[in-house]
């Protein structure tokens, strides 16, 4: 009996380890893997999808340029170069893209991210949303990057601009005007807290039109200027001159727009309305530029 408890015991066991098979005949038929086939991760060579403006950005220039990054984003990795980059002229968008790489430079646990910056002369594209790549649950060939168009430093500074306008009618305002030999000259003053804020121009010249000019003043000197040319002082503007300057007096804002076509405006024809502005100034106060 106890000879017959033995043998039963045996086959079971050897049943068992007949289930369960070596450790690659677990792995090929779905089961438990050994830990070094279980570590191992395929790591792909490239990474490629689609980009694309956010409705309403427009659309840059022929001078504009694209730079790529793909970058390990992870606290141990600041300041690496990134794994891979590419720069070219910017295109049309949506467009497609991708970047190759050496997956043996790929550290498995780090957080790899695609960064996409559009230059334009003065106009920044950015990306608002991140597009990790290289990781579970990530996307690596069908990544889809959206760009959105920063302000100018210009179009910052003329929104500003616009802002105070729409004050004046809150400010203590005094008139002048000036006949002279080839133009008449009229003018509102506009002040706040005892600071000149605005002066609005109106020049009506014997034989060249009709001007109308907004100066904005910033302890005592010239920040923004908008400049109207008309033909009359009833007629439609002909021409629109904007300038306005930075804190460090760098010349940001530079219009000449004729119609629907805006084009730089000429720093001489800004510093020639930076003129203009300081001679109006001391016009309307006499001198004292206060």
């Amino acid at each position: 009996m106890r000879k017959t408890v033995l043998s039963l015991v045996s086959v079971a066991a050897l049943a068992l380890a007949g289930c369960q098979g070596s450790p690659s005949e677990q792995a090929a038929n779905g089961g438990p893997a050994s830990p070094e086939s279980a570590a191992t991760v395929s790591i792909p060579s490239e990474v490629s999808g689609t980009i694309s403006l956010r409705e309403g950005s427009p659309q840059p220039s022929d001078k504009a340029t694209l730079v790529l990054n793909l970058t390990d984003v992870s606290s141990s990795a600041v300041g690496s170069a990134p794994l891979a980059t590419r720069t070219s002229p910017a295109g049309t968008f949506p467009q497609p893209f991708k970047l190759t790489f050496n997956p043996a430079d790929v550290k498995p646990n780090d957080l790899y991210v695609v960064q996409a910056v559009l230059t334009d002369g003065d106009r920044h594209y950015v990306m608002p949303i991140q597009a990790p790549v290289l990781a579970k649950g990530s996307k690596n060939d069908a990544v889809s990057i959206q760009l959105v168009a920063e302000q100018t430093p210009g179009e910052k500074l003329l929104a500003e601009f616009s802002d105070q306008q729409k004050q004046l009618g809150a400010m203590k305002v005094s008139h002048g005007t000036k006949l002279e030999k080839d133009a008449s000259r009229g003018w509102q003053l506009f002040r706040q807290d005892g600071q000149i804020q605005f002066i609005r121009e109106l020049v009506e010249y014997t034989k060249d039109g009709f001007t109308s000019t907004d100066y904005a003043y910033r302890d005592g000197k010239p920040w923004a200027i908008v400049q109207q040319h008309m033909a009359s002082r009833d007629g439609k503007p002909t021409s629109i001159d904007r300038a306005g300057w930075s804190d460090d007096g760098t010349l940001v804002l530079k219009q000449h727009q004729v119609g629907s076509d805006v084009q730089v405006l000429d720093a001489a024809e800004a510093d020639k309305l930076k003129q203009e502005a300081m001679t109006i100034l001391g016009l309307a106060t006499n001198g004292k530029n206060k």
